[in-house]
């Protein structure tokens, strides 16, 4: 398993904190597609050894997740309510005036009242964590005794108790660790971290994720010590219990309205989703509104060839390196953009030598124009679709790019799944060449 651990270690590394999205959710049913083709291609894969197993499972994952893009971008350019190609296009793309103060996703279906395309907003204040300072402390003097100790710990969710012990030769900075990692490790949405004054002394400062209070709360957490005289003590020097800065909430100016919210991310007549970044700046309103049909459609291709380019660049990275079998990756996505490359480039997504693409925004203006819109999205969906099904294939067996040694083929007719590699997806487990 030592294995499969050092997989997950990387995937957790390189895309653990990676935003996700409203399609990385799935419905039963295209999880259970997702499945079955799994297993079928798990039922008719040889079993096979590899080279260099652990640069093949960073391959693997890296392929996966560039490919998960693709597919997410595709999801988010097929999800328009009359599912025509050219709205998938030219869907509503949120634009603020002032992206420093206020940033904006356009997050609707196109069905909203069109005199709700554009507010202004003025961000008086953002909405603040709750912020606990303990007391400092000098990092080496050993103000708490060895022993057992707790405290207790109340959010909104529920009430938790922390129990830790003070061993010999622990000094108060190392209790202070050992605390931090508490928290840190307890999921309830805290972030403790060890901070340092001008005279060297520590303290440990706990904030909250959430912000903001709602009318009937008066903290985000509590910390109280133990009813025991030890754990009293301890609290006392240590003084996690003390809010040094209290929760609360933004405050704005909704086209001259005052509105306050609990987060600094919220949404507005379920089209737009705001964030605020920092207090306008000298007092003047920010313009939320839709960029214009040229720049949207720019912007939504702009999605999709990111993502595409992406997955060329691990396509690239890897060329030639003894990972890759025959490059056959490379060739399978730099495959797309060049055979659609005289098509692309009359409307001003240009093609590289590598097959990566850019735009051209001077010459999709015209491509964009009514009397060349049906062809140009055509075109468009054409690339879209492409993309989708070497991304979903991809997805599903990515070691079906990983140069690896065939052992033995499966019996014809005669095949069946092995759970082992399905149940940690397709091409996971690896094994040594020897």
């Amino acid at each position: 398993m030592s294995k499969i651990d050092t997989a997950y270690a990387y995937y957790l590394m390189t895309y653990g904190n990676k935003a996700t999205s409203r399609y990385d959710s799935h419905k039963k049913s295209e999880l259970r597609n997702i499945y079955n083709r799994m297993v079928k291609t798990n039922t008719d894969s040889p079993l096979y050894k590899l080279n260099n197993p652990d640069d093949a499972k960073v391959y693997a994952i890296d392929i996966k997740e560039s490919a998960k893009s693709i597919e997410n971008v595709v999801s988010s350019l097929s999800d328009t309510t009359d599912n025509s190609i050219e709205s998938a296009f030219l869907k509503k793309v949120a634009v603020s005036s002032d992206e420093d103060s206020v940033s904006a996703r356009y997050i609707g279906d196109g069905s909203e009242d069109e005199s709700a395309d554009h507010f202004q907003i003025e961000v008086q204040k953002l909405a603040e964590p709750q912020v606990n300072t303990g007391n400092y402390i000098d990092n080496y003097a050993f103000s708490i005794m060895p022993g057992s100790y707790s405290f207790d710990l109340n959010t909104s969710s529920g009430a938790y108790e922390f129990q830790y012990n003070v061993n010999l030769k622990e000094n108060n900075l190392d209790v202070q660790t050992k605390i931090e990692n508490l928290i840190n490790n307890s999921g309830l949405g805290l972030d403790a971290r060890i901070i340092t004054n001008e005279e060297g002394r520590s303290a440990l400062q706990i904030t909250s994720r959430q912000t903001g209070l709602a009318s009937d709360e008066d903290s985000l957490f509590k910390i109280t010590p133990s009813a025991n005289a030890e754990s009293i003590h301890a609290m006392e020097v240590l003084g996690l219990n003390r809010i040094s800065s209290p929760a609360s909430n933004s405050s704005f100016l909704l086209n001259n309205v005052e509105q306050s919210s609990l987060s600094n991310t919220f949404t507005i007549n379920q089209a737009f989703e705001l964030t605020l970044n920092e207090p306008s700046k000298d007092g003047q309103p920010v313009d939320i509104g839709f960029k214009p049909n040229v720049d949207a459609v720019a912007h939504n291709i702009g999605t999709l060839i990111d993502a595409y380019n992406q997955m060329l660049s691990i396509a690239e990275k890897h060329s030639g390196s003894g990972i890759q079998t025959n490059n056959l990756l490379f060739h399978d996505i730099s495959g797309i953009s060049l055979h659609h490359k005289s098509d692309l480039e009359a409307i001003g997504i240009m093609v590289d030598d590598h097959g990566e693409l850019s735009i051209n925004k001077e010459a999709l203006e015209p491509a964009i124009a009514p009397e060349n819109a049906d062809s140009t999205f055509q075109t468009l969906s054409q690339l879209r679709d492409s993309m989708n099904v070497k991304a979903e294939n991809a997805s599903i067996n990515p070691m079906r790019y990983v140069d690896k040694v065939i052992v033995a083929y499966k019996n014809p007719g005669h095949n069946f799944a092995t759970p082992y590699i399905t149940s940690i997806y397709a091409g996971m487990m690896l094994d040594s060449y020897a």
